[in-house]
């Protein structure tokens, strides 16, 4: 299985992570990318930047070498959904909603899943982070069931597997299977914390070839699955990247 797009990586922006954004796109570069989009944290998480970080995206070129750059977030998730300015979220092409222990402390199955519900149901995240991060247990198959209704993807994060929230891998396959039976979509991402990580998705590849989960489904396969997928949301960067994706070669 080859993936051609990474949905989840930090630059220094997030100071718990230590590459620029030019270091990133070299990285892409490196990896085979055709296009990854940066996620920094967003405010109350104690390392990130103030909202008007993600304002001034803008000045982002689209494309860079060759490499396409979507300006993104990696929200909280809150008990209310996802509490993020609607100045903010109008020039973001994609966002990511994930738990985080600062913002969101770890409580029971239900109250997790009712948090991650109403982030799905907001209709302001097009992905939910590492939901299978075991200090947060969800009742999976009711977040998968409002997931298919609102067409956001869980995410399979690469890092879970390794390095980041231990113990995250039997859950994750689990996820995996529950969302090849309910017919829903996930978005492989490497939570890149440094340039040399992105790209790398040798561990969610694993995962879904054990559990047969089906290219199809991955939103972030390709460079087209994704802006299809972001079309799907009405976002504009699909028609501002129409040009380059069709003078992609193809893979």
């Amino acid at each position: 299985m080859q993936i051609l797009t990474d949905t989840h990586c930090h630059t220094i922006a997030s100071t718990h992570a230590y590459s620029t954004l030019q270091e990133l796109v070299q990285a892409a570069k490196l990896a085979g990318l055709q296009a990854f989009a940066v996620t920094d944290h967003a405010p109350p998480m104690p390392d990130a930047p103030h909202y008007w970080h993600f304002i001034n995206m803008k000045v982002v070129p689209r494309v860079i070498d060759g490499i396409a750059v979507l300006r993104g977030m990696e929200a909280n998730i809150v008990a209310e959904g996802v509490e993020v300015p609607e100045r903010v979220r109008e020039g973001l092409d994609m966002m990511i909603a994930s738990f985080h222990e600062p913002v969101f402390a770890p409580a029971d199955c239900l109250t997790n899943t009712k948090a991650m519900i109403a982030a799905i149901e907001s209709g302001h995240c097009q992905i939910i982070g590492h939901p299978g991060n075991p200090k947060y247990p969800i009742e999976v198959d009711a977040v998968l069931t409002a997931a298919k209704a609102h067409n956001v993807a869980m995410e399979i994060n690469n890092s879970s597997f390794s390095h980041s929230r231990v113990g995250s891998e039997p859950r994750c396959l689990h996820l995996l299977e529950r969302v090849g039976h309910h017919g829903g979509k996930v978005s492989f991402g490497s939570d890149a914390h440094i340039a040399f990580h992105l790209g790398h998705f040798g561990n969610c590849i694993a995962a879904a070839e054990q559990v047969g989960f089906p290219r199809d489904q991955v939103v972030s396969a390709d460079a087209a699955s994704l802006l299809r997928f972001l079309g799907e949301h009405d976002k504009p960067v699909v028609a501002e990247l129409s040009d380059w994706l069709a003078a992609l070669p193809e893979r």
